[in-house]
């Protein structure tokens, strides 16, 4: 695994680099000499002949603004962007004043995409990836105004969670949800509504969600009510009994499970093997107009991905994470599950586990295009996005797997670390179901409940 303290590329000065002491005289020596020749343009193009492999940091191309507002949610998967915040990466890659701010719901994040920062909202956030794909073609917005978005990076993989309310407890539920159809069917049957609750329409949480009902042929739009419950507030929501079942990121699974009001069914991870959740979202428009702050806003936050990812630092990371002014939750709430301990709330406890969050671990960053091909097919399942959507045209528009790659370049990430294509591959779910991204119409027609004629 590469982070950029052993990568050849990532300091922030010539002293710091791998090469020899008198490698970094001769180019400093380059620099100063042709400096007064050379126009800023030609002067680059010389520093980056010097180095082949990529320009350390304090070579890159200035940043057209040092400063660059992002949202985020109280979920362990903007990590990277607190880390890169707390622990000076934003300023080291040149944009220290760059502004990381909490955001009530994921609401409240698409409105102030929609603003932008020059407006008082937000120029990028932490965010659910199909996000950027509805907000881009207006599928969320007021009036259904498209504001064009950018995917940047992938945040995580994994570890989110599906938990449901103790008065099902005795069911045994798992990924095999089967046994709440009957439960379910019986509490409507009294006269009594049945509430499931995600973050967001179309986003991953009501994504995972209705996946786990579907499989278990519990219809999500007809059988049960579901309902939006921005993630810090899943778990008091559930005490007071407003829902029965939810699906939302740590460290809300963990909490419930610690207070006794509830259980974790199965994390995301038995649904999807390390499948992608977050991502770092931008408006096109900063994107376009500040492209060097753009790579360096994305370095920063790939290095915090790396520093989050080794276990070793996990202790700090919640201790970080947990303090008021970024999630405010207890250390206890957050640290298991972010090291794969995992108490299910039911009697079912597991330790040592694999369905840990991944920051940097198999290509967790890169922005893979068929997996937003396989969110853009399950919107459309849902009937989010029309049937006839070019999806590899809408997935080209918005994932930005080349800035990725130039920024992976620049940091000196290992080659091992950087995927060779944009897919990756045939994906198989915990029914048997296979999503092959060259063929999405096949995968929807094999669905049972959806709605849309495949």
């Amino acid at each position: 695994m590469s982070d950029a303290s052993k990568t050849k590329s990532s300091p922030t000065s010539p002293a710091t680099s791998p090469k020899t002491a008198s490698e970094g005289v001769s180019r400093r020596t380059l620099l100063k000499g042709s400096a007064a020749a050379l126009g800023t343009a030609a002067l680059f193009e010389a520093v980056r002949m010097g180095f082949p492999g990529g320009v350390p940091s304090a070579y890159a191309a200035a940043p057209e603004t040092t400063k660059a507002i992002l949202g985020y949610i109280a979920l362990i998967d903007a990590s990277p962007l607190v880390i890169a915040k707390e622990k000076g990466f934003f300023a080291k890659h040149g944009v220290p004043d760059v502004e990381v701010n909490k955001q009530a719901s994921w609401g409240a994040t698409r409105d102030n995409l929609v603003l932008g920062g020059e407006k008082n909202g937000i120029d990028g956030a932490h965010i659910l990836s199909p996000m950027p794909y509805l907000i881009s073609a207006g599928k969320v917005t007021q009036n259904n105004v498209p504001t064009p978005m950018v995917i940047l990076a992938r945040l995580n993989l994994d570890a989110q969670a599906i938990s449901v309310a103790n008065e099902y407890k005795d069911l045994k539920v798992t990924t095999d949800a089967s046994a709440l159809k009957t439960a379910f069917a019986k509490k409507r049957a009294d006269g009594k509504e049945v509430k499931v609750a995600m973050t967001f329409p179309g986003g991953t949480h009501d994504l995972w969600l209705r996946y786990w009902l579907a499989s278990a042929g519990i219809d999500p739009d007809k059988d049960v009510s579901t309902i939006v419950v921005p993630p810090p507030q899943m778990v008091a929501n559930m005490k007071v009994g407003t829902m029965d079942a939810f699906c939302v990121g740590e460290p809300w699974n963990e909490q419930l499970v610690n207070q006794g009001i509830g259980f974790t069914a199965c994390t995301t991870g038995e649904i999807w093997k390390n499948h992608p959740e977050k991502a770092l979202g931008m408006r096109a428009d900063f994107v376009e107009k500040n492209p060097n702050t753009t790579l360096a806003i994305l370095k920063a936050v790939m290095e915090a991905q790396q520093w989050c990812d080794k276990m070793e630092n996990k202790q700090e990371l919640a201790e970080i994470v947990g303090k008021r002014q970024w999630f405010n939750v207890p250390v206890a709430d957050i640290i298991g599950r972010l090291k794969g301990d995992i108490n299910y709330g039911n009697g079912r406890v597991e330790k040592g586990t694999d369905l840990y969050m991944k920051f940097w671990k198999d290509y967790a960053s890169y922005p893979f295009k068929s997996h937003d091909a396989w969110f853009i097919t399950e919107d459309i399942r849902w009937g989010k996005f029309e049937p006839t959507t070019d999806i590899n045209a809408l997935v080209a528009k918005v994932n930005r797997e080349d800035i990725w790659r130039e920024a992976a370049k620049e940091l000196g990430v290992a080659a091992a670390d950087i995927p060779a294509g944009t897919s990756r591959g045939k994906e198989t779910f915990f029914d048997g179901k296979v999503f092959d991204p060259a063929d999405p119409h096949a995968y929807l027609k094999s669905l049972g409940i959806k709605r849309v004629e495949a």
